[in-house]
């Protein structure tokens, strides 16, 4: 096998042919293709998945395995995977028939060369194009369903959602700050479930709600006999989530030597059983949220710094409930919405008063305070604040002014961004809307945008 610089694509190269073989690659591997030979055909399915960017170029007659058949396997693995056939002038007409059932093209021995690198190269191009495709319908997918999860009409959250898909993809240790109820865990799981990992598991832990002296055999498991009441070999989260990923909640609750501990774990990728000095090896993602400024905890040496560092490969920050009131009544009917369905109950009307009021409020408890309210709308409890609830309400101006931001750009995304349509919606002139648009600072989204 010879490769050479990656100018767009890989070619695999099958012929029993030793002569042949070398001849063809040596060609394409002048021309700068990466180039993978095999003389035997079997060896070339190695490598080859949904994700392979390159083609299949093979001989036709071949003793163990004719060219046919292994197209046959090659497509059973991705039918898109170009695959180009090497023939005498003899087999010209299976060659034909070879197209008909899927072949990308087929060349006559002895291949031309500039033949050859010209099918070689038209091949790279429909495969690149055919993934490209492929990515782009997976990232429309995945935009469509990541805001059935984190739901919310403002900026702040489109933001978020293209940060989390961005990170899910790149696979690293995250650190993920918010307040309390902002919805840690959630994003964790998205960032799970979008992520290579996805199809592994999910293995969430609270820091913070765990006595100190189960923690290490939580996270990394322990030995028959480890301690007292250890009557059997446990294992960790570390292990249980090895091919997946790890979510570690309240991170900043996880005393200092036990921080020493999950540093070396992450550094080595391996972990130790509590009462065994074998090293494990692990295959985790680890999440991490916090509620607190870890940068300041370790300025106040209650972190370790180089711990809040290597899990601070990417950082996702999660907007509060009160700097995206214009998510308040969205999420409010939501939650309302399945409360009721859950009960199998109809959701009870929402006045515009009372949304007027729960947008002005400043939900300390952000998300889930906001959720529990809506549920209790849904019991038929009313959703008015309890006394020492949220706090000090905004003012009448400022209440005013977040229900007409809300109530516009929930009519722009029902309505894609049809202008008219809104202004019909809200029952205002097409003017006035613009004018209270430009001094809500609302500005329209890019995408299906009309007027």
């Amino acid at each position: 096998m010879a490769e050479s610089r990656d100018i767009g694509g890989t070619v695999v190269l099958v012929d029993d042919d030793p002569a042949v073989l070398e001849a063809m690659r040596e060609t394409l591997v002048l021309e700068g293709y990466t180039v993978r030979a095999h003389g035997e055909p079997l060896a070339a399915l190695a490598g080859l998945d949904g994700r392979f960017a390159g083609v299949v170029i093979s001989d036709l007659r071949m003793p163990e395995m004719d060219g046919l058949e292994l197209m046959a396997r090659v497509h059973a693995i991705d039918p898109a995977i170009p695959f180009i056939l090497v023939t005498g002038h003899g087999d010209v007409p299976r060659a034909v028939e070879a197209m008909r059932s899927g072949a990308f093209d087929f060349l006559e021995k002895p291949a031309d060369p500039d033949y050859l690198i010209a099918l070689a190269a038209n091949a790279l191009r429909l495969r690149a194009l055919e993934l490209d495709n492929r990515r782009l319908r997976g990232e429309r997918a995945a935009d469509r369903e990541i805001s059935g999860v984190l739901i919310g009409i403002s900026r702040a959250m489109a933001l978020l959602r293209d940060e989390v898909l961005a990170v899910a993809a790149a696979d690293v240790d995250t650190l993920i700050h918010g307040e309390t109820g902002t919805g840690k865990e959630l994003v964790a799981r998205c960032l799970h479930r979008f992520s290579p990992r996805g199809q592994g598991q999910f293995v969430a832990i609270n820091c913070g709600a765990l006595p100190e002296n189960l923690i290490a055999s939580e996270l990394f498991g322990h030995e028959a006999g480890a301690f007292t009441g250890a009557v059997k070999r446990r294992i960790g989260r570390f292990e249980h989530a090895s091919g997946g990923t790890l979510f570690l909640d309240e991170i900043e609750s996880m005393p200092l030597h036990l921080q020493t501990q999950l540093l070396r774990a992450l550094q080595e990728r391996a972990i130790e059983r509590v009462g065994s000095n074998e090293p494990v090896p692990i295959d985790v993602k680890v999440v991490a949220a916090t509620k607190v400024d870890l940068r300041e905890a370790a300025d106040a040496g209650t972190f370790r710094e180089d711990l809040f560092y290597r899990l601070n490969m990417a950082e996702i920050r999660i907007p509060p409930l009160r700097e995206r009131a214009e998510d308040i009544p969205v999420l409010f009917r939501h939650f309302a919405g399945e409360a009721a369905a859950a009960r199998q109950r109809e959701c009870p009307a929402i006045a515009p008063a009372v949304m007027a009021g729960l947008i002005g409020e400043r939900w300390r408890g952000n998300v889930r305070e906001l959720r529990n309210r809506a549920e209790r709308l849904a019991l038929g409890l009313g959703s008015r604040q309890p006394a020492g609830g949220s706090g000090a309400a905004a003012s009448l101006p400022e209440r005013l002014d977040s229900f007409e931001e809300a109530a516009i750009r929930e009519a722009i995304e029902a309505s894609s961004g049809n202008l008219s349509a809104v202004a019909r919606q809200l029952g205002i002139p097409r003017k006035k809307l613009y004018l209270r648009m430009e001094k809500l600072g609302i500005e329209l989204p890019e995408r299906g945008i009309s007027s």
